[in-house]
């Protein structure tokens, strides 16, 4: 199967890497270096990075230069789920089928193991190599902005505050593109960036990545009141916990479940505008909508 071979093909490398990035160095009393990589290294489906080796691959992208990227990304994605999980926000106990960090290291410790890696990121994607300094500025820059406050930050801000208001269609998608998206459109829009793709990829590149997104969150809406506990590896129920407005409660299962099959399709339908082999993003793409964790 496709898919198998492509994390196949993937997968160790990006470990190692985040492996390197994290190691330990001596400073015994340092736990917030400890907490970073319990998180981190703890599993992960690790798509961010795969999408951004993927697209980078796809328009021309060669070797490992843009490894440091895949990196940095899925620091970023895992300092936001520290966060996420913190009493302030979710209060989740669980994450990936263990204690969530705060719940490890204490609730000091996780924020700033959250912020060391997000700090952490941002210089591994600047000490990137073999790739045209131009390029990776404005990377630097995709990720950046996608993961901000007019990106997943703006989202997460608007969850809190529509937690408590409750949400329309359009503010929950609005929110989604956000939250969720938004660090998959940097990694599918870095890949291109790093590879030196024309503006027309990389605009394919961030659609595919909002459909993309999109569909992501709304089978982790599903998958909130579907899944075992066990399997998902996190507390399920935790959306009606806070009262949170999502896909299903608009929706229903069935509904949300049909809405995110066509943006799926949609997804897949923009990687028809690349001239390279995207054979193993559309593989990827139909993984994530059949997904049960």
């Amino acid at each position: 199967m496709e898919i198998n071979n492509l994390f196949d093909n993937l997968l160790p490398k990006i470990e190692q890497r985040l492996r390197e990035l994290t190691a330990e160095k001596g400073d015994g009393i340092n736990e917030a270096r400890k907490a970073m990589g319990y998180i981190l290294l703890n599993g992960g489906k690790r798509i961010r990075p795969v999408l951004l080796l993927e697209f980078y691959k796809l328009c021309g992208g060669e070797g490992d230069s843009a490894l440091n990227f895949a990196a940095a990304i899925e620091m970023i994605h895992t300092y936001s789920l520290i966060h996420d999980d913190l009493p302030c926000m979710d209060n989740d106990d669980m994450r990936r089928g263990k204690p969530s960090c705060h719940k490890a290291f204490g609730e000091d410790t996780a924020l700033l193991a959250g912020d060391a890696l997000l700090t952490l990121a941002f210089s591994t994607a600047a000490k990137t190599e073999s790739i045209p300094p131009e390029r990776v500025l404005r990377a630097i820059c995709v990720l950046a902005d996608n993961a901000g406050i007019d990106g997943m930050v703006g989202g997460q801000a608007m969850d809190l505050k529509l937690e408590k208001t409750g949400a329309v269609a359009e503010e929950l998608l609005e929110m989604y593109l956000k939250k969720t998206s938004c660090l998959l459109k940097a990694a599918a829009v870095c890949g291109c960036v790093l590879a030196g793709a024309d503006e027309e990829y990389v605009k394919y590149a961030a659609e595919y990545a909002d459909s993309l997104g999109l569909a992501f969150q709304i089978i982790d809406d599903i998958l909130d009141c579907t899944a075992d506990e066990k399997t998902l590896g996190k507390p399920i129920g935790s959306d009606e916990k806070n009262g949170k407005t999502t896909f299903v409660t608009l929706c229903g299962i069935d509904g949300a479940r049909k809405r995110a099959k066509e943006l799926s399709q949609n997804a897949e339908n923009l990687l028809d505008n690349f001239k390279g082999d995207s054979t193993s993003l559309k593989e990827l793409t139909k993984y994530l909508l059949n997904r049960s964790y």
